[in-house]
């Protein structure tokens, strides 16, 4: 296929969630580019959930390499951008370069896809209003303060904007992505 898809995550992002994503798109033949705040090696964490904690827990997780920094980005190069989840949204949603980024995406009319906390973006960047959206089920309220619904769907797509809950809705999320880029290949051909 050989689109070109932007993937966003920093130090802190969800370890499965974005190497799941790079290896998903490269069985597809698409080019996976991992853009961060610094072009280096990321440290990426695990999230999961233990007994008798109310919350999940955190450990180290695998390292990857960002190929370019946010900065660097040039939305018109991509089919689409998505946006990891983990911790590095806590962060990443106040930079205000992938902001930018995310918005161009969006006047473009190009695919944006958000998975678990990555939706924070999405809703600091001004798109959540009116959409509908679903996500980790802590981030609920973050989605309603910025005018949209949430949904309790496993992925949910709302124009060009396709979120997911979590790493467990990886099959709903990715069934849903692919078909939209497929969908939007057809159609330029």
């Amino acid at each position: 296929m050989n689109r070109k898809i932007l993937i966003v995550t920093g130090d802190g992002g969800e370890s499965y969630e974005t190497l799941y994503a790079v290896h998903r798109f490269q069985e597809e033949g698409d080019i996976a580019v991992i853009a961060a705040p610094s072009k280096r090696r990321l440290n990426l964490v695990m999230h999961d959930f233990e007994p008798g904690w109310d919350t999940y827990v955190e450990r180290p997780g695998y390292c990857l390499d960002a190929h370019l920094t946010i900065e660097d980005a040039v939305v018109d190069e991509y089919e689409a951008i998505l946006l990891l989840g983990g911790r590095a949204p806590e962060y990443l949603r106040n930079h205000a370069p992938l902001l930018e980024v995310v918005r161009e995406f969006d006047r473009q009319g190009k695919w944006i896809f958000a998975i678990c906390h990555g939706i924070q973006i999405l809703v600091t960047a001004g798109l959540a209003k009116n959409r509908k959206l679903t996500a980790y089920e802590h981030v609920r309220a973050e989605i309603e303060m910025g005018g949209g619904t949430y949904c309790t769907q496993q992925a949910v797509r709302d124009q060009n904007i396709i979120t997911g809950q979590t790493w467990q809705s990886h099959p709903e999320f990715y069934r849903e992505v692919f078909a939209c880029l497929n969908e939007a290949e057809l159609v330029e051909k």
